[in-house]
C-alpha cells in the first residue's frame, strides 16, 4: 500500500471516567475527551471542565472529577496528531460548542474506529484550541507572540518586555486564564516542536536546539525528559515507522531452474 493513513493520524488508545474515581490518561499523543456529564478537574490546572466541554492535551493528563463525573477519551498518534500539538500548547479544556461533531466521532471511535474519523476528529477540533470563551487581550497577544516567537524568545521576561506590562502581571493574568504559566506553556510549545523534527533523520540534536529555542543539546535532553519522561532519542526511536517490507518480484521475473 502506497498510502497508509495510519502514518498520519490513528486512534491508538480509549479511555473512560465514569464516577467519582480519579483517572490518569498516559501515553504519547494527543488526548482528547468529550465531558458529558459533571465537573472535572485537570490536574495543574485552574481550570475545571463542565459538561459538554472538550479535553485537549498531552500525558499525563490527571483528572479529579468534582462531582459525579462521565468522559470519554481516545489517544491519537501520527504525523497529523504532532502538528495539533504544535500548536495546542499546554493542556486544556476548551467549549465543546466550538469543535460540532467532535463527540459524535468519540464515541465512533471507542468501537472499531479507523484512520480516516481519527483525522476527521483532528478536523472538527481545528478551532478547539482557539476556546470560544473570550482570553484577555493581553493573553491573547502573548499566546499569538508565543506560537510566532518560540524559537527566538528568550523567556518570560523578553515576552512581557515585548507586551510594555510587568512579568507578574503577564504571569498572573495568563495562569488565570489558561491555567498555566506562560514559561510552561513557552515550553510546551517547543518541546512540541522538537518532537516534530525527531520525526526527520536530517536535524541532530544540537540542529534542533538551536531551531526550537533551546541553548544547546544537552539542556534540550535535560528539559525533554522532564517533560516527556523519556529522552529524545528514545522517543525518536519509537516514533519511528516501522521499516518497508520488500515488495517480491512479480512471477513473470521469477527465474526458473
Amino acid at each position: 500500500m502506497i498510502f497508509e493513513p495510519e502514518i498520519y493520524c490513528s486512534c491508538e488508545k480509549t479511555a473512560e471516567l465514569d464516577g467519582n474515581t480519579p483517572l490518569t490518561l498516559d501515553g504519547a499523543g494527543l488526548w482528547v475527551g468529550v465531558l458529558s456529564r459533571g465537573e472535572c478537574l485537570l490536574q495543574g490546572s485552574e481550570m475545571s471542565g463542565h459538561s459538554g466541554d472538550i479535553l485537549l492535551g498531552t500525558a499525563p493528563l490527571e483528572l479529579r472529577p468534582q462531582s459525579d463525573c462521565h468522559l470519554l477519551a481516545v489517544r491519537l498518534i501520527g504525523y497529523c496528531a504532532e502538528a495539533y500539538l504544535l500548536r495546542l500548547g499546554a493542556s486544556r479544556w476548551a467549549d465543546g460548542a466550538s469543535c460540532p461533531g467532535a463527540a459524535e466521532l468519540v464515541a465512533q471511535l471507542q468501537g472499531n474506529g479507523t484512520a480516516a474519523m481519527a483525522y476527521a476528529l483532528l478536523c472538527a477540533l481545528s478551532r478547539a484550541d482557539e476556546t470560544a470563551r473570550p482570553l484577555p487581550p493581553l493573553v491573547a497577544e502573548a499566546l499569538q507572540a508565543i506560537r510566532q516567537n518560540y524559537m527566538a524568545l528568550y523567556g518570560v521576561e523578553e515576552l512581557s518586555e515585548q507586551l510594555g506590562v510587568t512579568k507578574s502581571h503577564l504571569v498572573r493574568a495568563f495562569k488565570q486564564a489558561l491555567g498555566v504559566p506562560p514559561g510552561k506553556y513557552l515550553t510546551n510549545v517547543r518541546i512540541e516542536a522538537v518532537k516534530t523534527l525527531l520525526l526527520s533523520d536530517e536535524y541532530n540534536l544540537e540542529m534542533i536546539a538551536g531551531l526550537t529555542g533551546f541553548s544547546g543539546a544537552n539542556y534540550l535532553c535535560r528539559v525533554f525528559k522532564r517533560e516527556v519522561g523519556v529522552s529524545p532519542a528514545a522517543w525518536r526511536a519509537a516514533a519511528a515507522p516501522p521499516p518497508a517490507v520488500p515488495k517480491l518480484p512479480p512471477r513473470s521475473a521469477e527465474m526458473f531452474v
